[in-house]
C-alpha cells in the first residue's frame, strides 16, 4: 500500500510540474519585447558631418519600415513571440561610407530569455566597426562586423 501512495504522489507531482511549465511558457508569449537600434556612428571629419544611417527592419509578417537615422537616433519597435516561437526580425543597415550589413535583431530561440534581463529589451548599437548587442545597456558585444 505504501508503494502505491508513493507512485500516486510522484505522478501527481509530475502533473503539477507539467502544468507549471505550461503556464510559464504561456506567460512568456505575453511578454512585450522592445527592440532598440541606435546610430552610434562617429561624426565624419573634417566638417563633423553627421553620417546618415539607414535601417530597414522586418519579419515574415511585419515590415517595420525604413528609417533614416542621424547620430544618436534610436529606432525602436515592440514585438511579441508567436506560439511556435519562430519569431524573427531582420534588419539591413547601411550608411554613407558605403557599408552595409544584414543582422538579426530578434530571434526568439536566441533572444527570448536573454532580452528579459533588462526591461525585456534587446539593444543594438551601430558603430563604425560593426553592430553591437547588449541586453543590459552597459556591456556591449560586437556581434556583426561590417
Amino acid at each position: 500500500m505504501t508503494d502505491l501512495k508513493i507512485i500516486v504522489l510522484v505522478v501527481l507531482a509530475s502533473c503539477l510540474l507539467e502544468i507549471a511549465i505550461a503556464i510559464g511558457e504561456e506567460e512568456m508569449l505575453l511578454i512585450n519585447y522592445h527592440i532598440h537600434t541606435t546610430n552610434d556612428l562617429p561624426l565624419l571629419s573634417p566638417a563633423n558631418d553627421v553620417p546618415t544611417l539607414f535601417v530597414h527592419c522586418k519579419s515574415k509578417d511585419d515590415d517595420i519600415g525604413l528609417k533614416a537615422m542621424h547620430v544618436w537616433d534610436d529606432y525602436t519597435w515592440n514585438l511579441k513571440v508567436n506560439v511556435q516561437r519562430t519569431t524573427l526580425f531582420s534588419c539591413n543597415a547601411r550608411w554613407t561610407k558605403g557599408k552595409q550589413r544584414h543582422f538579426d535583431a530578434f530571434v526568439a530561440s536566441r533572444d527570448e530569455e536573454r532580452c528579459q534581463k533588462y526591461h525585456n529589451s534587446c539593444m543594438w548599437s551601430v558603430r563604425s566597426d560593426g553592430i553591437y548587442f547588449s541586453n543590459n545597456n552597459s556591456t556591449w558585444t560586437n556581434t556583426y562586423l561590417w
